[in-house]
C-alpha cells in the first residue's frame, strides 16, 4: 500500500488581536478569569468583511508557494468547515477557483473541530486507493461569526484562523501519515451545539431574528473530551505499531489548557512533549490542530523523522487521531 506524505503547508490568521482585557470591556470577565481556566490570552478576530473562504483561500496559497507546487495538479480539494460563508457553492469550490486548481475534485467535511483529521484522513484514503495522487486538506473557521458576545462562558474561548495541507501519495515507506482513528460520540450531541431560532417555512414576521450561535455544556464536555483523546491517541499508536513513548510531540486540539494538560497526564506525556500554542489564538476549531501543527514545525518542535500525534475532540460528539512521521 502506498504511503501518503505532507509536502507543503500554509496557514492564515486575522490581523486583529482581542485580549482577554478587550473582551473585559463587553462582558463580565477578566484577564485572570479566562487565563486561569483556559490558558488563553489572546485570540485572533476575523474583520467584519473577511470571510471564512478568505482564510481558506490565503492558507492554501501558501501552501502552493512554498510547496512550489503547480494548482493544475492538484486533483482533490477537501475544506473542514462548520462556518462556511453560504449553505452552498462549498467553501473547497471557492478555493479551488480562487487558485487555479480547475481538474480538482471538491467537497466539504462538517466534523466542528475534529474537521482537519476528518479531512485529512478521507484524502489519504482517496489517495492510496489510486484515484488520486496529490490532495490540497484545508481547515478554516471564523468562529466569531457564531458567538454569544454576552456569554462569557463561550465568546472567551473562540478565534478564527486557517491552515491548509498539500498532501501526496509516495512509494517510501513508513512515512508521512501512517495511522488514523475516528470515533462518534453521538449520544453526547447536546453537550455543544449551535442553535437559532426557528422560523416556520414561508412565513414572515417582522422580527428580528438571532443568529446561529454556540451553547456549550462546558463540565460535561471536560470529561469526555480528556477520555475520547487519550482513548485516540493509544489506539491510533497501536494501529502505527508503536509504543507512546515514540512519539516525540503530541499537537492536540487547542480548547482548554486544562484539557491538554489532563490528556497528557492520561497519555503520561511530558510537558516538553505537547506542542501548546491556545494562549495566542483560543479555539479556531477546525484549524486549531492544523495551525498547531504548522507552528510545532516551524519552531523545531516537531523534527523530521519524528513521529507526530495529532489528536481532536469536537461537537458532535466526534473525535479523532493521526500518527504522523514527520
Amino acid at each position: 500500500m502506498k504511503s501518503v506524505e505532507i509536502i507543503s503547508m500554509g496557514r492564515y490568521v486575522p490581523e486583529r488581536i482581542v485580549t482577554n482585557n478587550d473582551l473585559a470591556k463587553i462582558v463580565d470577565t477578566s484577564d485572570e478569569w479566562i487565563t486561569t481556566r483556559t490558558g488563553i490570552k489572546e485570540r485572533r478576530i476575523a474583520a467584519d468583511e473577511e470571510k471564512t473562504s478568505d482564510m481558506a483561500i490565503k492558507a492554501s496559497q501558501e501552501a502552493i508557494i512554498r510547496g512550489q507546487f503547480d494548482p493544475q495538479e492538484i486533483d482533490l480539494i477537501i475544506v473542514a468547515t462548520t462556518t462556511a460563508d453560504s449553505a452552498f457553492p462549498a467553501m473547497a469550490c471557492l478555493v479551488q477557483q480562487a487558485i487555479g486548481a480547475k481538474k480538482a475534485a471538491t467537497f466539504d467535511i462538517a466534523a466542528a473541530c475534529s474537521g482537519f483529521l476528518y479531512a485529512l484522513t478521507t484524502a489519504k484514503q482517496f489517495l492510496v486507493s489510486g484515484m488520486y495522487k496529490n490532495a490540497l486538506v484545508v481547515a478554516a473557521d471564523k468562529m466569531s461569526k457564531v458567538m454569544d458576545w454576552n456569554d462569557r462562558a463561550t465568546c472567551v474561548l473562540f478565534g478564527d484562523g486557517a491552515a491548509a495541507y498539500l498532501i501526496q501519495t509516495t512509494d517510501k515507506p513508513n512515512v508521512g501519515i501512517v495511522s488514523d482513528f475516528m470515533l462518534g460520540l453521538g449520544e453526547y450531541s447536546d453537550y455543544m451545539q449551535i442553535i437559532a431560532e426557528e422560523i416556520k417555512p414561508l412565513e414572515q414576521k417582522n422580527i428580528m431574528v438571532r443568529n446561529p450561535y454556540v451553547v456549550m455544556k462546558g463540565p460535561e464536555l471536560f470529561k469526555v473530551a480528556v477520555n475520547s483523546m487519550a482513548e485516540a491517541v493509544d489506539i491510533a499508536a497501536k494501529k502505527a505499531g508503536i509504543t507512546l513513548d515514540q512519539i516525540a510531540c503530541v499537537i492536540p486540539h487547542q480548547a482548554n489548557d486544562r484539557i491538554i494538560q489532563a490528556v497528557a497526564k492520561k497519555l503520561g506525556a511530558p510537558k516538553e512533549k505537547v506542542f501548546v500554542n491556545i494562549e495566542k489564538y483560543g479555539n479556531m476549531s477546525a484549524a486549531s490542530v492544523a495551525i498547531a501543527l504548522y507552528e510545532a514545525v516551524e519552531s523545531g518542535a516537531v523534527k523530521k523523522g519524528d513521529y507526530v500525534a495529532l489528536v481532536v475532540f469536537g461537537a458532535g460528539l466526534v473525535s479523532a487521531a493521526n500518527i504522523i512521521k514527520w
